[in-house]
């Protein structure tokens, strides 16, 4: 019992690492620019460069664990973030600060990834539970990230500090990392002969669709997600102080829906819970986007972040349970996935939103919301065929 609450707690704390770490420059987006003498688009070009470096991460941190065990992988992962968090606040010049933007973003990303494997083989039953719990400390750090960071700087603390403090706080983690018990994440490759070596190789491609479902429904939520976080503000027509208090209330919703899910998910089947949650968030997005009175839109857009929630850490659990085998490369592969939709479509709101509008822009994420429940209720009946495929007698 003492590995899993040691390496849990860890877990937990990497996880508030990166959701802290994925806001902080977005919190500091104004210190930056001005730093810098930046504008929009170069700040864009920090974002995708920061992404793309935790896409990679995701994608393949979860195949490096396979290969060299996770303790060396989340302790790099760890002295990565330090390294690129340091590198920013440290940085002389504008490209200085790009080039820092990879190890910090590879680091998260591996973390991102890593983390979810290292849960699913912890808490091999009431995985939604562990998931659920994970993923709200992950909320944590992204909700107070921009609160914090923004009280330092308005009470004169240097923006480059608030970097550098949190670069030497990574530093502990990975020495956590490194001494703490945990499974060692490599992967056993099955004997031809075992009963389950079919469904432990890469297969044929009919066994591999609930897989390739689901990458495509965490894609459509996270690019719901970060497309609502990313751009309410703006949508809003209202007083900044409260656009920003509809973004941190949407934020607290996902938190929420995220205890609250870690203490009711396992009680029902994990996929018809997630299908439930993405059809709610598609029905309070379009009220919230629709409805004429402020207020209430504010309200349902909190109530559409309960619902989203628990999206993301119940899909990972469902690939958990669905190659249990191969859990930490399935999560790395559902993480990078993920962090795909989020660099697609809140890019191409901006550009709708200079042609169609941002209302049918913010619809799109209800739509997006709409593909994530379908993909789910595909995953459904592809896996039962690949069971029956899988179960049918061969003939001799």
């Amino acid at each position: 019992m003492r590995r899993p609450v040691a390496a849990g707690v860890v877990g937990a704390i990497a996880f508030l690492l990166i959701g802290w770490t994925g806001l902080l420059v977005p919190a500091l987006i104004r210190s930056v620019k001005e730093a810098f003498g930046q504008s929009d688009a170069g700040i864009g070009l920090f974002y995708l460069l920061f992404s793309g470096a935790w896409a990679a991460g995701a994608f393949g941190g979860g195949l490096v664990t396979e290969r060299l065990g996770r303790r060396s992988v989340l302790t790099l992962a760890a002295a990565l973030i330090a390294l690129g968090l340091i590198g920013l606040g440290l940085a002389p010049s504008w490209p200085v600060f790009l080039v820092a933007a990879l190890p910090g973003g590879l680091g998260a990303g591996m973390i991102d990834g890593g983390g979810n494997g290292l849960f699913l083989d912890l808490f091999q039953s009431g995985r939604g539970r562990a998931l659920n719990l994970l993923h709200l400390f992950f909320s944590i750090g992204a909700l107070t990230a921009p609160l914090t960071s923004g009280l330092l700087v308005e009470n004169g603390v240097e923006w480059r500090s608030i970097i550098i403090a949190t670069g030497l706080a990574a530093m502990p983690v990975s020495v956590l990392f490194a001494i703490v018990r945990m499974p060692g994440g490599r992967r056993e490759r099955p004997h031809p002969r075992r009963p389950d070596a079919m469904a432990s190789t890469a297969g044929p491609p009919r066994l591999a669709a609930p897989l390739l479902l689901m990458a495509f429904a965490i894609a459509c939520y996270v690019a719901s997600e970060v497309g609502v976080s990313n751009w309410l503000v703006g949508y809003l027509s209202a007083p900044l102080t409260v656009a920003t208090l509809a973004l941190t209330l949407y934020w607290v919703g996902i938190a929420v829906g995220r205890l609250v899910s870690s203490l009711l998910a396992d009680r029902y089947d994990h996929r018809r819970f997630t299908l439930a949650c993405a059809a709610a968030l598609a029905v309070t997005l379009v009220g919230a986007i629709l409805v004429p009175s402020l207020p209430v839109s504010i309200g349902l857009f909190a109530l559409a972040g309960v619902a989203s929630g628990p999206i993301f850490p119940m899909i990972i659990a469902l690939g958990g349970e669905r190659y249990r085998d191969r859990s930490t490369a399935v999560s790395g592969f559902l993480g990078g996935t993920g962090v795909i939709g989020s660099i697609v479509y809140p890019s191409i709101m901006g550009f709708m939103s200079v042609t169609v509008g941002l209302t049918v822009a913010m619809l799109g994420n209800a739509v997006l919301a709409l593909a994530c429940a379908f993909a789910l209720v595909l995953v459904g009946r592809s896996t039962a065929s690949a069971d029956r495929l899988v179960n049918t007698p061969l003939e001799s």
